[in-house]
């Protein structure tokens, strides 16, 4: 089986080379070529992820040479590379494509799955750090730890904050996770150990399953109604666009607290900054930006009850070593004849 590898800045060709060496998996590999797509630093990886989030696969040019470069393989493994209907159109012999990501944007799935080809990708490669991430998210703002730290980086010892009113510990609260996949299914587990009551909304996970984690399954309207903190974990695509506006926002507790660390376009921004300049909820704290880097004159900078982070939540050594291992795992199950479960297209096994 020939393969073709892609690495970028953040997953460099390197580290993905190492997935198609060793045990197991040589006698199915024979050879591979390998390739760099273009990205230099941290800053043009993230405009390439929200090219490809608007965007999808076409929203990013590919590399010259992968077009004359994935002619011949019958895999092609990439991180954020982009592998669209041209690029498709090239491959002759491709069987499989495999991907470092947990999101599906820079795959073109229709034409993928149109020719029978799967798609293994690594949804769960940054789970845990999401969901610890989120906690400490949430424990940010309801504590005031951010501007707490601020105030001393910046001389004042400061002793009032938005909610100075009521500072809440978790246990006296119930928070609502919109979407119950790999990350939600963490976090719910995280935050029992802070006695919260956890309702749960995902029409794509069945009641009984929720309720098996320990946590109340309710319809979204209802969520948004009673939570006191409200966290999201659902990815972005044309029905989640929005997902929180206007209208979502005027059905929260005032006392409420808004949680991103998944897509910033499931939030309206100046919905967002509506509701928190009027104290329509009570605060936010947000990881993702539909501009990033966050412009320093952003609205967004300015407001006291919105704790800020510049899209750290899936940030650590293992999030990124995970994805290669999994995709190695998957692939080793895929090529043994077996049914990988990570794929974005099973209908297609």
């Amino acid at each position: 089986m020939k393969g073709l590898v892609v690495g970028d800045y953040l997953l460099p060709t390197e580290i993905l080379k190492k997935v198609f060496i060793g045990d197991n998996i040589e006698k199915d590999v024979q050879s591979f070529k390998m390739l760099d797509f273009p990205c230099n630093d941290r800053a043009e990886i993230r405009n390439v992820y929200r090219l490809l989030e608007e965007h999808g696969p076409s929203g990013v040019p590919f590399p010259d040479e992968l077009p004359e470069l994935i002619k011949d393989v019958e895999f092609v493994a990439v991180n954020i590379c982009p592998i669209n209907k041209e690029i498709l159109d090239s491959a002759e012999n491709l069987k499989v494509i495999l991907s470092a990501r947990g999101g599906l944007e820079n795959i073109d799935m229709e034409e993928a799955t149109k020719r029978g080809i799967p798609v293994i990708h690594t949804p769960n490669h940054n789970a845990m750090a999401v969901a610890e991430y989120t906690v400490g998210l949430i424990l940010s703002e309801t504590r005031n730890i951010a501007r707490s730290h601020y105030a001393l980086k910046t001389g004042e010892w400061r002793e009032f904050y938005p909610n100075s009113a009521y500072i809440p510990e978790l246990n006296e609260l119930t928070v609502g996770l919109v979407g119950f996949g790999q990350n939600g299914q963490l976090l719910a587990d995280k935050l029992k150990s802070f006695d919260c009551r956890i309702m749960v909304s995902d029409p794509f996970v069945p009641d009984d399953a929720v309720k098996a984690r320990g946590c109340i399954p309710v319809k979204f309207e209802e969520l948004l109604k009673e939570a006191d903190i409200i966290s999201l974990h659902v990815r972005l695509t044309p029905e989640t666009s929005k997902l929180i506006d206007a209208p979502q926002f005027e059905m929260m507790k005032s006392s409420a607290y808004l949680i991103n660390s998944a897509r910033a376009g499931l939030v309206n921004t100046q919905a967002l900054i509506s509701a928190l300049e009027s104290k329509q909820i009570q605060g936010a704290a947000m990881d993702v930006f539909e501009q990033e880097p966050l412009p320093a004159d952003s609205p967004l900078v300015k407001l006291d009850n919105l704790t800020l982070s510049n899209h750290r939540a899936g940030d650590t050594r293992a999030s990124y070593w995970n994805a290669p291992n999994i995709m190695r795992g998957e692939l080793l199950t895929y090529l043994g004849g077996g049914r990988p479960r990570m794929v974005g297209n099973p209908q297609v096994l």
